[in-house]
């Protein structure tokens, strides 16, 4: 039995249109591009492997990226395919709503002193300046 109930997801990383993961999406609806409001703080985890962002108190930015609509399937696909230690929390968007973000350990990325890409516009301008 399939359900009507849906979430409302932020995605800014190997999910966004254009990226490698972006089929992890299994067809969610585009809604439209937005960012974070100014309280988060972006990171290119292991070697760039993939994004880490994580809700700070100050020196915080707003974080460019998409807002898709998903089926509860849809979401329960993306969560399972999301790397170690990444894990879905809610976000607030620069126009006061909010949807749900996998963010990841301010903790961790702080132990491995993973590099703060947060200034560059987010993680495709960060992949494209890599490539």
């Amino acid at each position: 039995m399939t359900t009507t109930e849906t979430k409302m997801v932020f995605i800014c990383g190997s999910a966004l249109r254009g990226q490698p993961d972006h089929g992890n999406l299994q067809g969610a609806t585009f809604v439209k591009e937005t960012q974070t409001a100014p309280q988060y703080r972006l990171h290119a985890v292991k070697e760039g492997w993939h994004p880490g962002i994580y809700a700070t108190e100050s020196d915080g930015i707003s974080i460019p990226g998409e807002l898709y609509r998903m089926s509860v399937e849809q979401y329960n696909h993306l969560v399972s395919t999301e790397p170690p230690h990444m894990y879905p929390a809610e976000v607030t968007l620069h126009d006061g709503d909010t949807a749900i973000a996998m963010l990841y350990p301010k903790e961790l990325i702080e132990e491995h002193g993973w590099p703060d890409i947060s200034d560059i516009g987010g993680w495709a301008a960060y992949k494209a300046q890599q490539a």
